[in-house]
């Protein structure tokens, strides 16, 4: 563990909203930007920044509705991927990041390529673990999911409540297809679920759950960022994931030939079981090339 730069817990006023975000490493050492997934938060990154914070400035900011951020009523937050982008983008002003690169996982991928698109010229390079930016990328996890986006229904919104928004639901994402459950710290699930419970954020999840649609409309603007910038690249996916299977890791290298595409024997939340690899190979793929 580095103790040079221990981790420091803050909030920042973005868009209205008071966003809590972990903190390491000296800010003059090239920034990643950590963008958490469902249905955690930035607490996935726990146990990477202390692995990096030698050799980057790492932020890894809570998304509204998830972890410890907080939205005032007043706001009237519209919890959407089209607003997360919106409050990312204030976020990285707020602590005036003028260049990082970033590191999408699940949820975080659509919204950190929107915050991407908004500042194209920021981003030094890119690490998608298992966060998603090609249709051939969405498994049949996603089947209940889907059958609401065709049908918003009482009936079908309840049917997605009743298979994700609950302890067996969230246990299960991060238990699926992992070879050892031990290495899974139980506190995961525990969290996950407890801050679930708070009053009215299984409705803001439900929401979310149907605005998701809207992300696949927006993956060609995605792709032709690929394209364009030809960023360094570390696509690393648990190959076991339900939700993000395969064929979308090896997606990103049509539009980059020059990203690397990593498969690990795990699933969706593959930094509980392979952090200390996916650190190396973040050193490996983009270290040096961000600088």
């Amino acid at each position: 563990m580095n103790t040079h730069y221990p981790v420091r817990y803050q909030f920042a006023d973005a868009d209205g909203v008071r966003v809590f975000y972990r903190e390491a490493g000296d800010p003059s050492l090239p920034t990643l930007l950590l963008v958490h997934g469902f249905a955690s938060s930035s607490h996935q990154f726990r146990q990477l920044i202390p692995l990096l914070a030698d050799k980057f400035h790492l932020i890894a900011p809570d998304l509204p509705g998830f972890g410890f951020t907080e939205v005032p009523d007043e706001r009237r937050y519209h919890y959407s991927f089209d607003a997360f982008g919106q409050t990312l983008t204030a976020f990285v002003d707020a602590l005036d990041l003028q260049r990082y690169a970033l590191y999408v996982f699940d949820y975080g991928a659509p919204a950190g390529l929107r915050l991407a698109l908004n500042y194209p010229e920021r981003v030094s390079g890119l690490i998608s673990q298992n966060g998603n930016a090609y249709l051939e990328g969405l498994g049949d996890a996603w089947a209940p999911v889907r059958a609401y986006w065709d049908d918003p229904s009482a009936a079908n919104r309840q049917v997605v409540n009743d298979a994700v928004l609950n302890m067996e639901g969230i246990r299960w994402q991060y238990l699926h297809g992992v070879s050892d459950p031990q290495l899974v710290a139980p506190e995961t699930w525990h969290l996950d679920t407890l801050l679930m419970e708070r009053p009215g954020n299984k409705d803001i999840q439900l929401d979310l759950f149907l605005d998701y649609a809207n992300n696949l409309t927006r993956y060609p603007d995605f792709q032709a960022f690929f394209r364009v910038r030809q960023l360094p690249t570390l696509v690393i996916w648990g190959k076991h994931d339900p939700f993000f299977i395969p064929p979308g890791a090896h997606a990103w290298q049509r539009d980059n030939p020059r990203a690397v595409v990593e498969l690990l024997d795990t699933g969706h939340f593959a930094l509980e079981t392979h952090v200390e690899h996916i650190a190396r190979r973040i050193r490996d793929v983009i270290g040096d090339a961000v600088q």
